[in-house]
């Protein structure tokens, strides 16, 4: 549909400006703000869930999104990883965020350090596809995100089961996320410790993805 369809449209212009979502040139230093917003709060739920979770007999649902161990990559890290290599609008990781939510509405799944980190990368490329005018192929996003292409879309294909393929994302609740993830970001809840996560596989992601694309040159990934 174009990334123009959000953030530039929106009847909450200040707030999409504000989190970079509209005109964001990336040949700008840093990064747009809604790269640590949505970081910060998946983080907050994560920390809150896997506390939950230890402190309870109950393991929760399970779905093939968990690995057994957590990645070394914080959430912020490996969302700012994928924002770099993907080239894609930033607008695309409100549309994530909004999938994710669906997703763990409809599945009842909890938000932990176990399965935070496809769920990110899966939502993401969903989001891509459905938001931007131009994208990889599932290999290159695999790449990136740090497992393989079969892996991927495995993750999609259960993603997308899960949400009935319903991916419509209206303007009106696109600006509601928008809203409700910059409240959420300041909103200062303490943070134990810093969530970090494992290595995927034998060294989570190496640093060469040059056969991705001509463009990105110098990192590589090892699947997870």
């Amino acid at each position: 549909m174009g990334a123009d369809g959000f953030g530039t449209k929106s009847a909450i212009s200040k707030t999409c400006t504000n989190m970079g979502l509209d005109q964001y040139d990336r040949g700008d230093k840093g990064h747009p703000k809604i790269l640590s917003t949505l970081a910060s709060v998946l983080e907050r739920s994560v920390q809150k869930n896997d506390k939950t979770l230890k402190g309870s007999k109950k393991r929760g649902v399970v779905t093939v999104f968990h690995g057994t161990r957590a990645p070394v990559l914080t959430v912020q890290q490996y969302i700012e990883r994928i924002f770099k290599y993907s080239n894609c609008s930033p607008s695309c990781f409100v549309v994530a965020y909004i999938y994710l939510e669906r997703f763990l509405n409809l599945t009842d799944c909890l938000l932990t350090s176990l399965n935070v980190h496809r769920l990110v990368i899966t939502s993401i490329v969903l989001a891509v596809k459905f938001v931007d005018d131009d994208c990889y192929n599932n290999a290159y996003y695999a790449k990136v995100g740090g497992i393989t292409t079969t892996e991927l879309n495995k993750l999609e294909m259960k993603f997308l089961a899960a949400l009935d393929f319903q991916l419509h994302v209206s303007v009106e609740s696109f600006d509601k996320y928008c809203l409700q993830l910059e409240k959420d970001a300041n909103v200062k809840l303490q943070i134990d410790r810093p969530i970090r996560f494992f290595s995927w596989g034998k060294g989570l992601i190496s640093k060469d993805i040059s056969n991705c694309s001509p463009a990105v040159g110098g990192y590589t990934c090892r699947a997870f």
